[in-house]
């Protein structure tokens, strides 16, 4: 454990001693507070069914600076340490591969949560200033903070792999990019060709990020998406920790 949270320390102060986190968090910060003034003034000026959570979360806008944090948090988390030569040293370190990538990958979450703080701060300034609960109740927005925990933490897995095959950071963060448009696309290929009701357009539902946060933004929490998001989770930390220990044993 004591290894673990050297690592962890480590790692968070590398993110927080360059501007890195600041510009990332700034920049996410400052999108979602456009985006949610703009939304708040189209719906003030019409009715609306749904609720300002939903109709956040649910925005092109916002998923198109939310698939973009990924690939920046983590494209050096492993890249770096290979170009620098520095990753041999740490695994032949009397240290286990299992901490090292947990303890990246933690750390990677927690600046990922850092950044999300911010935008739900956006809804309780909301609420203390206007005093009107009924733009959006507690529930959606905890069904939506609960949601995009498990899509963050499927995503970091998925970029903590990236930077783990390759010594370039670009190539991590360009690979890591598509494959998380790719999942977040998959969701609409239902709508086009597929029968309603059958089993392809079922199992696109089931994987699709913006239907399960559709559903967590009206605060309907249903176990399927925990256990596909933490199984997707464990899967890709645990390809990550073979990739690591092959490189562990040819050093």
């Amino acid at each position: 454990m004591r290894v673990f949270y050297v690592i962890f320390s480590k790692e968070l102060r590398s993110f927080f001693s360059s501007p890195l986190a600041y510009v990332v968090i700034g920049l996410f910060g400052l999108l979602n507070a456009w985006l949610f003034v703009s939304i708040v003034t189209v719906m003030s000026m019409s009715v609306t069914p749904r609720s300002l959570v939903y109709n956040l979360f649910d925005s092109g806008w916002f998923w198109m600076g939310f698939c973009f944090l990924f690939p920046v948090l983590t494209m050096r988390l492993f890249a770096e340490e290979q170009k620098m030569g520095t990753l041999e040293t740490l695994l032949t370190a009397p240290v286990r591969t299992l901490q090292v990538v947990m303890a990246k990958y933690f750390a990677t979450v927690t600046v990922y949560l850092a950044a999300l703080v911010p935008v739900f701060l956006l809804f309780l300034l909301f609420r203390g200033v206007t005093g009107q609960a009924e733009a959006f109740h507690g529930g959606a927005l905890f069904g939506a903070a609960v949601g995009l925990v498990l899509i963050g933490m499927a995503n970091i897995a998925l970029g903590v792999l990236c930077s783990a095959m390759t010594s370039n950071q670009i190539i991590a963060a360009m690979v890591c990019f598509a494959v998380i448009m790719l999942h977040y696309f998959l969701g609409f290929f239902q709508y086009f060709g597929g029968m309603p009701g059958s089993l392809m357009t079922a199992g696109l539902g089931y994987v699709s990020n913006v239907d399960h946060m559709r559903s967590f933004s009206e605060g309907l929490i249903d176990s399927r998406p925990f256990i596909y998001y933490l199984s997707f989770t464990a899967l890709l930390l645990a390809m990550t920790h073979h990739v690591l220990e092959f490189r562990r044993w040819r050093v």
